[in-house]
């Protein structure tokens, strides 16, 4: 059982709270590796289904376009190769909507920041420094009597 903080020494005192602080900040850098890991694989695990979801999609968009082709060609124009440009447009149109909304959800998950971590270590700091590291506000200068 340890002894009661008023019978220990102040040796003893200061190895108890050297022991706790290295203790606090080491749990401190596994919460910190833990949320970076979290994020990296909500990252990667996005990346991947979104790689693949576009593989698909272009597979089925080159059956799709050879035949909304041949169908702008037969219907819209008398000739066999404006329907191929025209839907080129609209896929480049699509293309640069998708590469836009790709880069806004990455720009969402990076940088992999430990925000807890940092949230925690800002109130240990804090709370290790105590009031007395506080800013105090400047006391004014004593007033001159005439």
């Amino acid at each position: 059982m340890p002894e009661p903080a008023d019978k220990k020494s102040v040796a003893e005192l200061v190895f108890d709270v050297s022991e706790r602080t290295s203790t606090l900040i080491r749990e401190e850098i596994e919460l910190a590796k833990a949320e970076v890991t979290e994020k990296v694989t909500k990252l990667v695990k996005g990346s991947v289904v979104g790689i693949v979801a576009g593989v698909f999609a272009f597979l089925a968009l080159i059956l799709a376009m050879e035949g909304v082709a041949w169908i702008l060609n037969e219907e819209v124009f008398d000739n066999a190769w404006a329907g191929f440009f025209v839907e080129a447009a609209v896929f480049l149109l699509i293309a640069a909507g998708a590469g836009y909304f790709a880069y806004r959800s990455l720009q969402a998950g990076a940088p992999p920041v430990p925000e807890q971590a940092i949230e925690e270590a800002k109130l240990i700091k804090d709370t290790i420094q105590g009031e007395d590291a506080q800013p105090k506000p400047p006391l004014k200068p004593p007033e001159a009597k005439p």
